[in-house]
């Protein structure tokens, strides 16, 4: 093909000088149009709106200014697109599967049960500076929720809130940061905050920076399920201190 096209630019643009300008912008038109894939872009809508923006950016800067700008405005939407995820990660609470110890999205999972005087969140990102304002104010929310919802029902107070870290791959000084004063929050209204299944990157800095030795070791469970036996062990106790800690820090 390229030696084609070497030969064309070469040989055959002197039979093209008298061709009229509308004739050749229908050639390419004729072109463009067959290198255009329907079924791709309606699929792209079906499955990812954003993905599909990204492909509409791209080819509107290819056909109303050049290829170059084409590629800058995919990557930019696309660099748009990971930042948000980045700031803004998905919370969710979890509810309890009937008939087994499995702790699942609420929304997805509609027959899950809420434990009563517990709030299981998932954190489904690492935590860095970029999200961590946000996610210190979304948790908040979340209690206060929760808070509302039980004095509405009259049901048990809420007393523990509980962090399911298993998505947290990583997290930073200013996550620690948020950690603590999520901590502080919970003590104010007396909550017991409880971790679960942090991952081993999470327990070293969480470990360097004192923070276990502030939340107290007998808070954090290898599973979900530990840290609400835990807690509900509180709720009819009162004695905490005598549940199982996760000693493998």
């Amino acid at each position: 093909m390229a030696i084609a096209v070497m030969l064309t630019l070469l040989f055959l643009t002197p039979l093209f000088y008298y061709t009229p300008l509308v004739v050749l912008s229908a050639i390419i038109i004729s072109a463009m149009l067959g290198l255009i894939d329907y079924e791709a872009a309606i699929h792209l809508w079906n499955v990812d709106k954003f993905d599909f923006l990204v492909c509409i950016g791209a080819y509107a800067g290819v056909v109303f200014a050049s290829v170059e700008v084409g590629l800058v405005i995919a990557v930019a939407i696309s660099v748009v697109r990971l930042l948000l995820f980045v700031a803004r990660p998905r919370t969710s609470v979890l509810g309890n599967l009937p008939d087994s110890t499995i702790y699942r999205n609420v929304e997805q999972y509609p027959n899950a049960n809420h434990v009563h005087g517990v709030l299981i969140l998932e954190i489904d990102a690492p935590i860095y500076f970029a999200n961590s304002s946000y996610l210190r104010e979304r948790i908040s929310r979340w209690i206060d929720e929760e808070e509302d919802k039980l004095k509405a029902t009259g049901k048990t107070s809420l007393q523990c809130v509980i962090l399911d870290m298993t998505a947290v791959g990583n997290i930073d000084t200013s996550g620690i940061s948020m950690l603590e004063e999520l901590k502080k929050t919970t003590e104010r209204r007396e909550l017991k905050l409880v971790l679960a299944n942090p991952g081993a990157e999470v327990m070293k800095k969480l470990n360097k920076s004192k923070f276990l030795e502030n939340i107290g070791q007998e808070w954090i469970y290898l599973t979900v399920g530990e840290a609400v036996e835990a807690c509900n062990f509180q709720l009819h106790t009162c004695k905490p201190e005598e549940s199982q800690p996760w000693n493998n820090v």
